[in-house]
């Protein structure tokens, strides 16, 4: 493929990003971005801690290790070492009925790049998803409330790099208040967020809740 086809590709690839907008609407209609959760096990996934939550801006001391942002590539696998995460990467994008897709939940060890945004270690926001639980246990991200600040998120590319994300924040959003913009928004960097359900549970609604990791890239393998 010549320079110029590529270019032309990833022009392409860059037009069909979903807006922000869009997905702080889809995750403020209140149905749960991991449909799929049972929630009945007997104490509930991890929920994060009031001391794990993200500063507003992204701390200094993150931004001063910041690593130089990567080109696009897709993701391989995600890891993260503190919870025992070691899954394949799927793309999803959005589904039939307007929905920021899942992986099947069938098979619990699945994440999800969401195809909406950049990929994991491009400058910009990379969004990660995976379900809580299915109907047979916990799944890939059940344990993601547990997580705590200067923890790392590892993203294996399939141009070879390893993506290296230092977590700096860990909140639960209500779903009927769901703060897109500053979930979502650019900081300069290469940022990261991992997202599946959290907070509530009800057998009629699902969980009330989104559990997001917020991390920023600080090195390259």
């Amino acid at each position: 493929m010549s320079g110029f086809e590529l270019a032309e590709e990833e022009e392409e690839r860059r037009r069909k990003r979903a807006p922000w907008g869009v997905i702080a609407l889809v995750l403020l209609t209140g149905l749960a971005l991991v449909r799929n959760g049972s929630g009945e096990f007997d104490e509930g996934p991890p929920q994060p801690a009031s001391a794990a939550a993200a500063d507003r801006q992204l701390p200094r001391a993150v931004f001063a290790r910041a690593a130089r942002p990567l080109p696009f590539a897709l993701p391989d696998r995600v890891r993260i070492p503190a919870i025992h995460v070691d899954a394949p990467a799927i793309p999803v994008g959005l589904d039939l009925d307007g929905w920021v897709g899942a992986p099947p939940p069938e098979d619990p060890n699945l994440s999800g790049w969401f195809t909406g945004s950049v990929s994991p270690g491009e400058k910009g926001t990379a969004v990660v998803v995976g379900h809580v639980d299915n109907l047979q246990g916990p799944a890939v991200f059940y344990g993601l409330g547990s997580l705590a600040k200067g923890h790392r998120v590892e993203v294996l590319r399939k141009d070879g790099k390893t993506a290296v994300f230092e977590i700096y924040g860990v909140e639960v959003f209500q779903k009927d208040d769901f703060p897109g913009d500053r979930v979502y928004a650019s900081k300069g960097t290469a940022e990261l967020r991992v997202i599946t359900c959290g907070g509530g549970f009800s057998k009629q609604n699902g969980y009330d809740g989104n559990v997001v990791v917020f991390a920023s890239l600080v090195e390259v393998r």
